[in-house]
């Protein structure tokens, strides 16, 4: 029996790195979920400087540096801190994630929010490193399927809620400064219930106060960004939320692109770019079958990974109807929901889990990547 994956309970920073299989994990936070593209230049610069040259983006629209070691950690830090890319205040790290429903427009209520809670950051209650918040108020939510312990969401009549996650209905609130106020008050009352211990919203069994009923239904669910091209400008995706920063600058340098919006997607908006030349290393079309899969970094990048993800991610690419996951562990770090095809690492086999996540009962286990194959080939065919 292999042991079972660490749970570290605490999300990687730039003030506090995490180690993995291949160095220093080190994660920025874009400020209201962009960076100019002279930031963007400069990132690229750092992890080709400090780190591996790999930059990531995860499912709640950070970016992240890998291959940092403890020697290049420090000028690192210099370095984004100079190209205002991480705050110099380590403090600034430990209030929770915001992330903001992609191509918010200024001064629009979801981006209203969002500075109004950056002003009252010092406000919200210290929670787990985990817990995040999502601002969504655009007309139709988009970010219901992105992790998040707390939503700012348009409702169903057309007005701001807040919702916390685990509950289909949310409390209606008058307008945006009701809606700041009635969020950091649910994160006070998260703490004082207990929610450290249960460490995210979802799993906090206290039953919500009666401040904060649940009887406003929110709008219907938008569609997420597509690829290709926009007012605001071009949308392109990164295979498996991952891509070398000399591909990544390729792509800024040789347009318009004055900003970079991330996604929690695996996509990006180049803003104001009306044509982008062909860049390889980046998915350009909607039919591309990649956009459907979930692949973690997998070993040797992950340290608890025991197999290779992406190589065999890609030799899988468009074999598949519907969504796959490949995980390096049980722990299922790329997709927390269930895939029509998961394959999962243990002790350097896989197992093979139908409509289920990466640590649900296995329909075969213990299989070499050519017998995993094999197999997914065999139910593909029977379908």
């Amino acid at each position: 029996m292999s042991p079972s994956p660490r749970i570290k309970g605490w999300c990687p920073g730039a003030w506090q790195p995490m180690a993995t299989g291949d160095g220093l994990l080190v994660r920025v936070r874009p400020p209201l979920g962009q960076l100019s593209r002279e930031q963007v230049l400069a990132l690229c610069e750092a992890a080709e400087t400090f780190g591996s040259g790999l930059i990531e983006l995860t499912s709640r629209a950070n970016l992240q540096l890998r291959g940092v070691t403890d020697e290049s950690w420090p000028p690192l830090m210099a370095f984004l801190v100079e190209h205002r890319l991480v705050s110099d205040d380590p403090e600034a790290e430990r209030q929770p994630q915001l992330m903001l429903a992609p191509a918010w427009q200024k001064g629009d209520d979801t981006h209203t929010i969002a500075c109004l809670l950056q002003a009252r950051g010092s406000e919200l209650a210290t929670m787990p490193g985990k817990v995040g918040i999502a601002i969504d108020a655009g007309n139709a939510p988009v970010l219901g399927d992105s992790a998040a312990d707390f939503r700012i969401e348009r409702s169903m009549a057309g007005g701001l809620l807040v919702r916390a996650d685990g509950y289909a209905l949310g409390t209606a609130v008058s307008d945006v400064e009701a809606a700041v106020e009635q969020l950091i008050r649910l994160t006070h009352w998260f703490v004082d219930s207990g929610g450290r211990d249960a460490g995210r919203m979802r799993r906090h069994t206290a039953p919500l106060p009666d401040w904060a009923p649940t009887d406003t239904a929110l709008a219907s669910p938008g569609e997420k960004l597509a690829l290709g091209e926009y007012r605001e400008g071009i949308v392109v995706g990164l295979p498996f939320g991952r891509v070398a920063a000399e591909t990544l600058r390729e792509a800024v340098s040789q347009t318009s692109a004055r900003v970079v919006q991330v996604t929690p997607w695996r996509r990006l908006l180049l803003k104001y770019c009306d044509t982008l030349p062909a860049v390889d290393g980046l998915i350009r079309h909607n039919s591309d079958p990649r956009l459907a899969m979930d692949a973690c970094p997998g070993a040797p990048y992950c340290e608890q990974a025991s197999v290779a993800t992406q190589p065999l991610a890609e030799k899988l690419s468009g074999w598949v109807e519907g969504t796959v996951h490949i995980s390096g562990c049980a722990k299922g770090c790329a997709r927390q929901r269930p895939a029509a095809l998961c394959l999962t690492g243990r002790d350097g086999r896989f197992d093979v889990i139908i409509n289920g996540r990466a640590d649900s009962a296995p329909v075969k286990s213990g299989l070499t990547e050519n017998e995993a194959l094999d197999v997914i080939k065999k139910l593909s065919e029977s379908r």
